[in-house]
């Protein structure tokens, strides 16, 4: 059976993305800081009659990343699918005028520690020359938002990283790809509720060709 880990795991498109796979077969391995949170969202899952496994890791230490990845593979094997796609609403957002080091750096901190993630399970996929990676941002690490200066540096960086991931991925028969969310999500608004959004995942995953899609598809 097929593993996907999906890191920084929440009630909205973490839960919809693990149903997404879920339903299609996938034993489901959720990431995040919370237990309690985890308990929860594992249960919901598993009485929706998914295999789903909670494991706790502090996305900014990299020795806590690396143990709740040994404890996957111990449990569960090796990944076959791995999505990104945290985010810490506690770290405030700076506007273009007023950036500095010391509030662009907590934002540059938590976006890399998709690259502690991704290290964790790129030597598996390149020998098994197969395997999906998918990292999520918003829509400001393609066209950046002045309020939201920040955040955009460090999720457009991240966003480089990944498609430079893919140029090199690509031979060996992994696939890995940044998505771009230009929606608020849970806004009301049609097409924004993490459930539209989530089979998304699924046709990146299956589909394999395009490593910088927008959601929506629409050009930003």
């Amino acid at each position: 059976m097929s593993l996907i880990v999906i890191v920084g795991a929440g009630p909205g498109m973490g839960l919809e993305i693990a149903r997404v796979f879920g339903r299609t077969g996938f034993t489901v391995a959720l990431v995040a800081r919370n237990q309690a949170k985890l308990s929860s969202l594992t249960e919901q899952l598993k009485s929706e009659g998914i295999d789903a496994h909670g494991f706790t890791a502090d996305l900014l230490d990299e020795e806590s990343i690396a143990t709740a990845f040994t404890q996957i593979r111990a449990t569960l094997g090796t990944v076959d699918v791995l999505e990104f796609s945290a985010a810490d609403a506690t770290l405030p957002a700076a506007g273009v005028l007023d950036v500095t080091p010391a509030n662009l750096q907590p934002q540059l901190d938590f976006y890399f520690s998709a690259i502690h993630v991704v290290r964790q399970v790129v030597d598996d996929m390149i020998a098994a020359k197969a395997g999906t990676i998918i990292v999520t941002t918003g829509g400001g690490s393609i066209n950046p938002t002045p309020s939201f200066a920040n955040i955009n540096i460090a999720s457009a960086g991240l966003r480089n990283w990944v498609l430079n991931l893919h140029n090199v991925l690509a031979e060996h028969g992994v696939y890995a790809a940044h998505l771009a969310i230009n929606a608020w999500i849970g806004s009301g608004q049609p097409g924004t509720s993490a459930a539209e959004i989530a089979p998304t995942y699924l046709e990146l995953h299956e589909k394999r060709s395009d490593a910088d899609p927008r959601y929506p598809a629409a050009p930003m």
